[in-house]
């Protein structure tokens, strides 16, 4: 048997298989826990209280529980009641600042990227319908629109794509990897975030913002509202299709403003 001198566990964790090996964990090792999530249903923090019983026996062996966020936080005491020390993810800043831009995009077209997963809650629908709604206005300067990432709305989005008329503006590039994802945060002007729940920090933000290249827009969650705080402009409501579009109308048509939100 193995004795580490320390057992970092991802919480809430597993009664089958995490909660059995701090069970079988030696005396003296070090077990961390860390909170990365928040709930975003009533169902979720329901069956997340539920598990924190469930959990009891471990938690009780747990040295140091942390939460990357006040949200994370709030999450952990309400569901598990543990309390938590907050410590922030971080980011490689020099991985993202030093990126280059994608040949594909160094154009005088304003660039605005959107990276996440294609499920509801991530907002890439709502940001489609800002963008139809953008393509009929007369006084903003050319732009294009670039979506990273999979998921199940994949086919959705392509169809709406098609129905509106966006193909020339809009483009689906798919995943994208950890090693391409700086040179993409490097060839946007504007990066949106629209998600409307279940963010317990934004890894994104801290990303989009270590480039140091692009304006970041971001829903209006409890855990984005953590990152944005010192930048509460740059926030929006996340299920409003005319705060989004407004935002980013603002953002096309000044780029002095694009250029100050960098800082």
């Amino acid at each position: 048997v193995e004795k580490f001198d320390v057992l970092h566990v991802q919480m809430p964790h597993s009664p089958f298989m995490a909660q059995r090996l701090i069970a079988a964990a030696d005396a003296k090792t070090a077990v961390i826990g860390t909170f990365h999530v928040a709930p975003y249903s009533r169902l979720v923090s329901a069956g997340n209280r539920a598990l924190g019983v469930w959990l009891r026996p471990s938690i009780k062996r747990f040295d140091t529980i942390i939460s990357v966020s006040s949200a994370a936080a709030d999450f952990a005491k309400t569901t598990f009641g543990v309390k938590s020390i907050v410590l922030p993810n971080v980011v490689d800043y020099g991985l993202f600042h030093k990126a280059k831009p994608l040949a594909d995009y160094k154009d005088k077209t304003v660039t605005i990227l959107f990276l996440g997963r294609l499920v509801p809650r991530k907002g890439s629908e709502l940001l489609l319908q800002s963008v139809a709604r953008l393509a009929k206005y007369n006084d903003l300067p050319p732009f294009r629109v670039v979506i990273c990432g999979k998921g199940p709305l994949k086919s959705k989005l392509e169809k709406y794509i098609k129905e509106h008329n966006l193909a020339d503006i809009v483009t689906l590039v798919g995943f994208i990897s950890e090693t391409e994802k700086p040179r993409y945060y490097a060839s946007a002007d504007i990066s949106v975030f629209p998600s409307s729940a279940g963010e317990s920090f934004g890894i994104v933000l801290l990303e989009a913002m270590a480039s140091g290249k692009a304006a970041v827009l971001a829903g209006d969650n409890p855990g984005y509202r953590t990152v944005m705080g010192p930048q509460p402009d740059l926030l929006f409501d996340p299920y409003s299709e005319r705060a989004l579009t407004d935002l980013l109308a603002l953002y096309l048509r000044h780029p002095k403003l694009r250029q100050r939100a960098k800082k």
